[in-house]
């Protein structure tokens, strides 16, 4: 279903997750990656993939939605609302503060979102650092970590 979500979000190239990768991600020895899926009639038809963050202000930790998707035979049946209802649960259970995700802009799913009582946070703007950029600047904490004198950091 992850390779269904990239092709609706019309990415389909850019998702090279393998089944390997995903189940040691969700069930090997430190999992760091949770998920949750729905099933209707013993077919599953969504899911819900997530991993904690931490604010630092409040001094709690929250989730992080990190996909949501449901089939597109199963929307309107109330997957997705149960996918979230129950990392809210979570949330509350736990004493976590908050429940993020982002959304692609062009998503039908914001006026669900707001029926809910999601809303937008046009105040924070998402970056992301990857690939070259990324090993460049890796590349600038081992220079650092192995040039002379105090440690810089």
């Amino acid at each position: 279903m992850v390779h269904e979500l990239a092709e609706y979000e019309r990415a389909a190239e850019q998702c090279h997750l393998t089944e390997e990768q995903l189940t040691a991600a969700l069930f090997g020895p430190a999992p760091a990656l949770h998920g949750h899926v729905a099933v209707a009639d013993d077919r599953p038809v969504g899911f819900a993939l997530w991993f904690l963050n931490f604010s630092t202000w409040a001094g709690v930790h929250g989730i992080h939605l990190e996909d949501l998707y449901v089939r597109p035979a199963a929307r309107g049946t109330g997957a997705g609302r149960l996918l979230l209802a129950t990392l809210a649960a979570i949330c509350v259970e736990r004493g976590y503060q908050r429940l993020e995700w982002w959304m692609i802009d062009w998503n039908p799913a914001a006026g669900f979102y707001a029926s809910i009582g999601a809303r937008t946070m046009t105040e924070w703007v998402p970056y992301r650092l990857d690939g070259a950029a990324l090993t460049s600047l890796a590349a600038q904490a081992r220079d650092a970590a192995h040039a002379p004198g105090p440690p810089s950091g």
